[in-house]
């Protein structure tokens, strides 16, 4: 004789749902019938913990079928920080955390009534395709995915005894040569809803940060259209208009010569470590791994390259840090050469980087998002490009200056070379 497991019944109930929910999300909250919901906007807009109070109420809802729900990033290391630790605190506001079974280690939360969150990385597919019985999927910052990966996905939700089957997409809009803007924006797929927010329509945010978004207004252009706007920014004309997008096994880049690069941000700008890969002979510049965070202190970056398995390597980092540098060396991080930052240095950087092919892995989400935004600046006058990037969008790409160095300095000074012998034999 076999017996079935009974479990307890929760009912979710909000007495004031105006304390708990903006209002966009709890308008939509039990509608289910769009395959596709697309959340973009600004930062602090609150979508993302719009989406996850809505599917976290979608999955305690179902006692008959109880659902699996694929959380995830591109990025598998970035969870614990991200939409995991989001997950968990919706449900600790709602009082249902104490009767999850959580697993930290393999990122799992199983829910009273059976529905199971799974979390991971789509830095490699091969695992979520053994993922089975999927009822609904979560993509966030799904403008660092690829339009691959959301078909994939799509196809995954295949589990025939649940109903509203679905998958949700948030990210800030970012740019028109992202694959989002193209799938969703100009294309008009079935089936699929789109929502914009921006901070304003977050009933919960503090003044400071208000007032925070608001003033980029006044230092950065493009990031308050997109940040603060919640609106694509207009694809001008790209510094890096072509590169190859694939997955890179560093194995197989091996006996190509490798050169690390760091950029250092804090509070406002990320922190920005770069591993590139030449192949002279093919004319190739790899980028094989990126670390972007922010708010990251000395002994932390100096922790994560150890983790990484460079310490002993040399890194050309931002000279004008000097301090940081030598704290670096101090935490074993001997090898850290800083970087000359010569008048012209920019534009001579980007000319020699204009040379080759670049191919990037498409796990360096942030390099990616920089080359879809770094422009070439107008001349407010004559609205014509002028010969100089714009300040944004260049954390990552500064790294990698830094890193080819030696090479870029090489390079120029064969050119003066030539330039004075051409000069002498007139």
């Amino acid at each position: 004789m076999t017996t079935t497991k009974t479990r307890p019944r929760i009912k979710i109930t909000f007495d004031r749902p105006s304390r708990v929910f903006n209002k966009h999300i709890y308008d939509r909250l039990t509608d289910y019938t769009n395959f596709t919901e697309v959340h973009y906007g600004g930062a602090s807009s609150g979508k993302s913990h719009g989406v996850i109070q809505k599917v976290v109420f979608k999955a305690l809802s179902d006692w008959k079928y109880p659902r699996k729900v694929l959380f995830l990033r591109k990025v598998g290391a970035t969870l614990r920080d991200s939409i995991f630790e989001d997950v968990k605190q919706c449900l600790s506001a709602w009082k249902v955390l104490d009767l999850c079974k959580i697993n930290n280690s393999d990122y799992r939360i199983e829910l009273p009534n059976g529905a199971e969150f799974v979390f991971k990385g789509m830095d490699n597919p091969e695992k979520i395709k053994s993922i089975k019985g999927v009822a609904d999927v979560v993509m966030e910052e799904a403008s660092e995915f690829t339009l691959d990966d959301y078909t994939q996905l799509t196809l995954r939700l295949r589990e025939k005894k649940h109903k509203f089957k679905q998958i949700f997409l948030m990210f800030n809009p970012v740019s028109k040569a992202n694959w989002v803007y193209n799938a969703f924006f100009v294309k008009s797929p079935k089936n699929t809803a789109v929502y914009q927010t921006t901070y304003k329509d977050n009933r919960f945010l503090d003044e400071l940060t208000r007032e925070n978004i608001e003033e980029l207004a006044n230092r950065n252009e493009a990031y308050y259209k997109i940040y603060a706007l919640g609106e694509f920014a207009t694809l001008d004309k790209l510094v890096f208009p072509k590169y190859e997008k694939k997955l890179l096994n560093k194995q197989q880049l091996a006996h190509l010569p490798a050169y690390f690069g760091l950029d250092y941000g804090f509070i406002n700008d990320p922190s920005a470590f770069m591993h590139i890969r030449i192949d002279d002979a093919n004319r190739k510049l790899y980028v094989v791994e990126e670390y972007v965070r922010k708010g990251l202190t000395n002994d932390k970056i100096a922790g994560a390259i150890k983790d990484l398995g460079y310490a002993k390597e040399q890194i050309r980092a931002d000279s004008a840090e000097k301090k940081s540098n030598q704290e670096l060396r101090n935490s074993g991080i001997r090898y850290v050469i800083d970087a000359q930052k010569d008048p012209g240095s920019v534009m001579q950087g980007i000319q020699y980087l204009l040379q080759y092919d670049w191919v990037v892995d498409e796990r360096c989400v942030k390099l990616i998002e920089e080359l879809e935004n770094y422009t070439w600046k107008k001349d407010k006058k004559t609205n014509e490009y002028i010969n100089e990037p714009v300040d944004s969008y260049n954390h990552c790409i500064d790294a990698i200056r830094y890193a080819l160095q030696d090479r870029i300095l090489q390079n120029k000074s064969t050119q003066e070379r030539m330039k004075n012998a051409s000069y002498y034999f007139r």
